[in-house]
């Protein structure tokens, strides 16, 4: 199934996620690991985004201002979506694609319901 189809059928499933925590790993310097778990995701971008969040909201209490994608791996044990994420976080806009504006994404976060550290 492509991945257009599966956000298409996400978006129609009710979405009730239950968040059930975050766990952050310093690896080296400004590398940072998220571990994240929860219920009710409709697939693994709902588990991605609540890394993102994570992520962000990390950069912000450390002093920072923005974040980088890495990677994200998710992975679905029963009813508990885990996803383990990496991202770089920087004071300054980091080169590469997945570029995250720390306060822009925590707002954002706020205003759809998802926990942030």
């Amino acid at each position: 199934m492509s991945r257009a189809v599966q956000s298409a059928e996400a978006a129609t499933r009710p979405f009730s996620p239950e968040y059930l925590g975050i766990g952050t790993r310093l690896l080296d310097g400004d590398l940072v690991a998220f571990d994240v778990k929860m219920t009710g995701a409709r697939g693994n971008d709902d588990v991605a985004q609540y890394a993102e969040c994570a992520a962000s909201q990390y950069a912000l209490i450390r002093g920072y201002g923005f974040a980088r994608h890495v990677r994200t791996a998710v992975d679905k044990r029963g009813e508990v979506w885990e996803g383990d994420a990496t991202y770089v976080i920087s004071d300054a806009l980091p080169d590469g694609l997945a570029k995250i504006d720390a306060e822009v994404a925590v707002a954002a976060c706020k205003e759809n319901g998802i926990p942030t550290i």
